[in-house]
């Protein structure tokens, strides 16, 4: 097992090369970040002086190379003008992103899994049919679309919520709802092509006809069989809504990574968007490894290959 987590862990490093040298590279086509400075009064020698000032008339090569020395030595920079550390920006906006995504967790879980064994249960009844409908509804619907609308509604139009920010635990509501929906169509469909699997199988029917109650056998014996698959779907959408929630986020004006990024973006922030895309990237990583060595928990056959028994 403790094989397996380093090279998972050394894997990582090629990955984290390859996406920081990607969005540095994007980054410089996004415009001069000298100009967003200084706006558009400023003469072409108060631009070239911040230029040098900055580093920013070196290749680009040369820029990004130095900007990952200074990552090996923890030191992921600072924006344009060194007014914020970008550490330190981004592990305060980090805590905002974690609740947004266990929130949505939560929400996809509780409402996934009932729906999904009851689909399984109800199959090709009209109950089927119906939970297949919004479950395909859900996946269909645009986050952004449906966060407008939901501040349109339970916002602006019954005053129940709040519109945006992070006052409270009211204001985790509609962000949470509006980034697991689509997860949670997907699960329940996942939940229900899993438990219809294991439903037909031989040792449901040993059990039942063993006298045990109907209840154990799709809680027990069906479930614990269908978990394997769904720890699998469950675990990348948790890793999605930790490194996917940009758009809830800005949709809301929700504090976390994503909207930092999206402002960084506008603002042509060469170090801010690369270091926190690669922290994001470092923390993906490892709840992605997090997940595998739980499927091999879950899996006895996957835990001997990996254990060699």
């Amino acid at each position: 097992m403790w094989k397996y987590v380093g090279k998972r862990l050394l894997y990582l490093i090629p990955s984290i090369l390859a996406v920081s040298f990607i969005v540095y590279f994007l980054m410089s086509f996004s415009g001069d970040p000298v100009l967003t400075l200084l706006g558009d009064t400023a003469t072409e020698q108060d631009a070239e002086l911040l230029r040098e000032q900055l580093g920013l008339n070196r290749p680009l090569i040369v820029r990004y190379f130095d900007y990952m020395g200074g990552v090996l030595h923890g030191d992921l920079g600072t924006n344009l003008n060194g007014s914020k550390d970008v550490w330190v920006e981004f592990t305060s906006r980090m805590p905002y992103t974690i609740v947004l995504a266990c929130a949505s967790m939560i929400f996809l879980l509780v409402l996934s899994l009932p729906l999904g064994i009851l689909a399984a249960l109800k199959h090709n009844s009209w109950i089927d049919t119906l939970l297949s409908a919004i479950a395909i509804a859900g996946l269909s619907i645009p986050n952004f679309w449906m966060g407008m609308m939901m501040i349109l509604l339970f916002a602006v139009k019954l005053n129940w919520l709040p519109v945006s920010g992070a006052e409270g635990w009211r204001s985790i509501i509609m962000p949470a709802i509006c980034a697991g929906m689509s997860h949670a169509a997907l699960l329940t469909r996942m939940t229900r092509t899993s438990m219809l699997d294991n439903l037909s199988a031989d040792f449901l029917r040993t059990a039942r006809a063993k006298g045990v109650p109907e209840r154990t056998v799709i809680l027990k014996h069906a479930m614990s069989n269908a978990l394997i698959p769904i720890i699998t779907i469950a675990g990348n959408q948790l890793s999605i809504l930790f490194a996917g929630t940009v758009a809830v986020e800005t949709v809301f004006t929700w504090p976390g990574v994503g909207y930092l990024i999206v402002n960084a973006i506008r603002s042509n922030e060469f170090n801010m968007v690369t270091g926190c895309v690669l922290m994001t990237t470092i923390f993906v990583a490892v709840i992605l490894l997090l997940i595998d060595i739980l499927y091999a928990l879950v899996d006895p056959r996957i835990k001997a290959r990996y254990t060699g028994k």
